[in-house]
């Protein structure tokens, strides 16, 4: 590959862990020498990283993947790589699916990308199928969290900070602990580093990241005391976690939540269903009174804190029943935001291995997640419409779709637009929120907050 062919395009889809390994891979191949562009049509080299959580989303990764390869065909030296959680799950089948498609590899493999593309480069790589050369990586290495890589980070407003890979829980409906491997945390001194390291950048909020980001441990660390002192690190001034498991929502964590002045007023606590029977063969390890000791005791601790949540409906088994719990749930909990899906089938996770009988009707699970989504935003809206008046710190973060508006975000985690600027971008102002339209608010400038940037 010559000096002015070395040129990456890195195209992520799924969860805010794979924009951070997208990140990864970017910091990784910069590393090497490669020239990062924005533009597919501009790069040698185009990785698309991926997610596994739901069938849509591999459908939609081939057919782009197929898109690309008609670029493939235009200049027969692009090298094309599919990478993340489907590559890891689908494995040398993918070349099966996409046989146009150069390199496969597993999220443990991002340290070796620029080796591999050399590989490939130098024709060395073994022959597969469609008769080219091509490359599969998809080992789990116990060891690997990245430590004393750079991520090339997108955004000068906020940074992500993952502290652990994988996952040790078996939730029944859930692919990532067969795509990412175990849970591995990383050394607290190393993420604290790189935490310093942001702030020094001028960033001044970090989203903590981990797959139960909240069972963290790394010798007498937990993950209280690792939030604890990601929040007292100069120059950060707010701090978010995602994705915690129910179980490990403690009282330290809620005493952290409640007593360190940079941690957000917000917490992502994924419920998945409002029924026992279903938590149980969800394999949730909680019931629905554990989950709502757990809503009281940090609503007790942070009594303005905007909670949200993922569920599924249409778990084998789900009987109108369950549906109506759910209902029920999201009717006492009362969420400031919902994910919502509707089931799907994942090979290789335990549920597939239910009885047949044991399905949901495509259109009875349809019409289930329709209600859902009508209850969520109809209590959305009245928790926010309750809001209008209030003055909140919003971050700026990048224009909005109209001229001359701006958008950010609270820190309960609220998007809001308002007249503004673009030098905005990375600063605090002080906003009324004077409406909204359900998901999103409208507000008006007070004052600029009396600090920006680095403190």
């Amino acid at each position: 590959m010559t000096e002015h062919a070395r040129r990456a395009y890195v195209e992520t889809y799924g969860c805010q862990m794979n924009i951070s390994d997208g990140e990864l891979m970017e910091g990784v191949l910069t590393a090497d020498g490669y020239v990062i562009v924005s533009d597919p049509e501009d790069a040698d080299v185009v990785i698309v990283n991926t997610c596994a959580i739901r069938e849509h989303a591999e459908r939609r990764v081939l057919g782009r993947v197929a898109q690309l390869n008609v670029l493939k065909r235009e200049r027969p030296h692009l090298v094309l790589g599919v990478t993340g959680c489907m590559a890891q799950r689908m494995g040398p089948a993918l070349l099966e699916h996409a046989p146009y498609v150069d390199l496969v590899m597993g999220p443990d493999g991002y340290r070796a990308l620029p080796a591999q593309l050399r590989q490939l480069a130098s024709g060395e790589a073994r022959a597969s199928v469609g008769g080219g050369g091509q490359l599969t990586v998809l080992d789990f290495d116990p060891r690997e969290n990245y430590e004393g890589l750079e991520q090339r980070r997108r955004s000068g407003v906020s940074a992500w900070v993952p502290i652990q890979r994988g996952c040790d829980h078996r939730c029944t409906f859930c692919i990532v602990p067969y795509v990412r491997g175990p849970e591995k945390n990383r050394r607290p001194e190393e993420v604290l580093e790189e935490v310093a390291g942001i702030a020094g950048s001028g960033i001044t909020e970090v989203t903590l990241l981990g797959q139960t980001v909240n069972s963290y441990r790394n010798g007498n660390w937990g993950f209280p005391r690792l939030l604890r002192a990601v929040a007292r690190v100069p120059g950060i001034r707010r701090v978010r976690f995602t994705s915690p498991h129910p179980i490990d929502v403690t009282e330290p964590l809620a005493e952290v939540m409640a007593t360190e002045p940079a941690v957000c007023e917000q917490l992502h606590l994924p419920v998945q269903s409002g029924s026992d029977r279903i938590l149980r063969k969800m394999v949730r390890r909680y019931d629905v009174d554990t989950l709502l000791e757990k809503v009281e005791m940090v609503r007790a601790a942070v009594p303005d804190i905007a909670l949200s949540t993922d569920v599924i409906v249409g778990f084998p088994s789900e009987s109108e029943a369950d549906f109506q719990s759910t209902l029920d749930l999201m009717r006492v909990v009362r969420f400031d935001d919902a994910f919502t899906y509707r089931y799907s089938r994942r090979e290789g996770t335990p549920a597939t291995r239910m009885p047949e009988e044991w399905a949901v009707p495509e259109p009875e699970a349809q019409a289930r997640l329709e209600e859902l989504i009508r209850v969520a935003r109809g209590i959305q809206t009245e928790i926010n419409r309750s809001e209008v008046g209030r003055l909140e710190e919003v971050l700026v973060e990048k224009p909005a779709r109209d001229p001359g508006q701006m958008l950010g975000r609270t820190r309960r985690n609220k998007a809001v637009v308002f007249d503004g600027e673009n030098g905005w971008v990375g600063s605090y102002r002080t906003v009324r929120l004077e409406g909204t339209t359900g998901a999103t608010f409208v507000g008006t400038v007070e004052s600029a907050s009396v600090a920006t940037g680095v403190a």
